[in-house]
């Protein structure tokens, strides 16, 4: 299965949701009371909370902006649900092995959950679109600033 859009699973959606949730219901509000309470003291141009806050709301509020475009572009995609399991495609977690047989596992998830800590990789990364389709046994060639390597595919697993 080949998602189109902005792929997202499940618990991604969900943590961008939240993320959303947390900004308009508590942080934003909060902000707008600071500013308020700021704006009775009087003089603005030398308020420090007011000016704080001021730069505060616009961050906010671009946040939400931002959160809000790529929750209406996403579209959730289960990786349970994975039709074809033994080939790579979104959120197949993979265990791939270099020319030195040094292994390495990661999960290819949506763009905006990606999280290089984790070894979950976003699914435009290099990587990702170089192990997509890909079956076990399969030598996929990933191009690196440093130059090409090559990983093969050692294990396919959906969770």
């Amino acid at each position: 299965m080949k998602p189109t859009g902005n792929p997202i699973t499940p618990q991604g959606y969900a943590a961008m949701r939240a993320r959303y949730d947390a900004l308009l219901g508590k942080d934003r509000p909060e902000i707008v009371e600071i500013i308020s309470w700021a704006a009775g003291n009087g003089d603005r141009s030398e308020n420090g909370d007011y000016i704080y806050g001021r730069k505060k709301l616009r961050e906010i509020d671009r946040e939400l902006a931002r959160l809000a475009r790529r929750m209406k572009a996403a579209r959730v995609v289960n990786p349970a649900e994975q039709p074809d399991k033994d080939r790579v495609f979104f959120g197949a977690t993979v265990t791939i092995a270099d020319e030195d047989d040094e292994h390495r596992t990661v999960t290819i998830v949506g763009d905006d959950e990606a999280d290089a800590g984790a070894h979950r990789i976003g699914w435009g990364s290099p990587l990702a679109r170089a192990l997509r389709g890909a079956a076990l046994g399969d030598l996929r060639t990933v191009r690196l600033p440093a130059g090409d390597k090559e990983w093969e595919v050692v294990e396919i697993a959906y969770g």
